[in-house]
């Protein structure tokens, strides 16, 4: 059969240089309002569209302008436009106090650590999984726009679509409702955004996501105590802050400041797991503490807030994980140690009554 071959990459870029954004130079190709352009072999078109707080009120119309004239192309089968916002020359006033309210969903936590590689997007994600086999509507939100775990822990990819309403529609996997800019992006491209386009893009997953009705939604947050983080606490109607880090002191020395950010943002820390406690030989069963032992219980008991638990090195959960088996995370001796730690998650959040069984 036939194969339509997807449209040129130039031909691409002669549609979008018909486009202009209201005080910007030249077409939105030429002035740097687009970014991340791709076409893949099937004919899907996706690009960063991204304007100046005073052109905002504009690009919703010109998404749909450039859609319908992307969509004329030979080949085209679906064009993606992310909006994002960028800084303008002039500066302007950070609304600390504005929440995005989120209408449908119950709870809101983020689960966040000091630094990267401490298993924390598995935390999440496995978190997610223990509420919902209590009998909890779980979302999960990636927010990790340079390093997207969600796609590959739940088994998903794009392209993503939208509803009557615009709204972006998740993807559904494994029971829960998930968003990543995994989804958005081919799994091989750079994610090359400065701040502001990268704040833009975790709004809009967060303020333009169909979530529906949710009794939490988990938010897997990047590393350290960026952009990211500050925008989610201060707009995200967080509920509480889950903390994860390993027991090493190089590791918690940046939890703590993970932990001192959300009480200066005025959000609830609901507690410290400390992941990777000790290895459990698969043989033998004998446990070795190879990245010391219990320093996150000591690091909770001095900073005051309520240690969760410790969750082992265990080989079914690195396996779970890389080929997103959910079923076998829960059945297995992982979902031992991650369901106590969810159970009092979901207590702390006076959703106890919820949980069936």
């Amino acid at each position: 059969m036939f194969k339509s071959q997807p449209p040129a990459l130039a031909d691409v870029e002669n549609v979008l240089r018909r486009f202009t954004l209201p005080h910007d130079d030249g077409s939105v190709l030429d002035s740097g309002a687009i970014s991340g352009l791709n076409v893949d072999d099937k004919g899907n078109i996706k690009f960063v569209l991204s304007g100046t707080q005073a052109q905002l009120r504009h690009l919703h119309a010109l998404r749909d302008d450039m859609q319908k004239e992307l969509a004329k192309l030979k080949g085209t089968r679906d064009v993606q436009v992310i909006l994002t916002n960028r800084q303008s020359s002039q500066p302007q006033k950070h609304q600390i106090g504005q929440k995005i309210e989120l209408a449908g969903v119950k709870k809101i936590i983020a689960v966040g650590s000091g630094k990267g590689g401490v298993g924390k997007s598995t935390t999440a994600w496995a978190l997610a999984l223990a509420m919902q086999a209590m009998g909890l509507n779980i979302g999960l939100l990636d927010a990790d726009i340079y390093g997207p775990s969600l796609p590959t822990l739940m088994g998903i990819s794009g392209p993503v679509a939208l509803d009557e309403n615009k709204k972006i529609i998740p993807a559904v996997a494994q029971g829960m409702k998930a968003m990543s800019i995994g989804l958005l992006i081919p799994p091989d491209k750079a994610m090359i955004w400065r701040g502001p386009m990268v704040m833009g893009a975790v709004q809009q997953m967060l303020r333009d996501v169909a979530w529906g009705e949710l009794d939490v939604l988990i938010i897997d947050l990047p590393p350290g105590t960026g952009d990211v983080q500050l925008t989610l606490a201060q707009q995200a109607n967080l509920s509480g802050a889950v903390i994860v880090s390993t027991p090493q002191d190089l590791a918690l020395i940046d939890a703590r400041k993970a932990l001192k950010m959300f009480e200066q943002m005025h959000v609830p820390v609901l507690g410290m797991i400390e992941n990777m406690s000790y290895f459990v030989c698969p043989h033998c069963g004998g446990e070795s503490h190879i990245f010391s032992c219990g320093g996150a219980k000591k690091a909770a008991e001095e900073l005051g807030c309520e240690f969760l638990g410790d969750i082992p090195l265990l080989p079914v959960i690195r396996e779970s994980a890389d080929a997103g088996n959910a079923q076998n995370m829960i059945d297995s001796r992982a979902g031992e140690y991650y369901a106590p730690l969810a159970k009092k998650i979901i207590k702390t959040l006076g959703l106890l009554a919820l949980v069936k069984g």
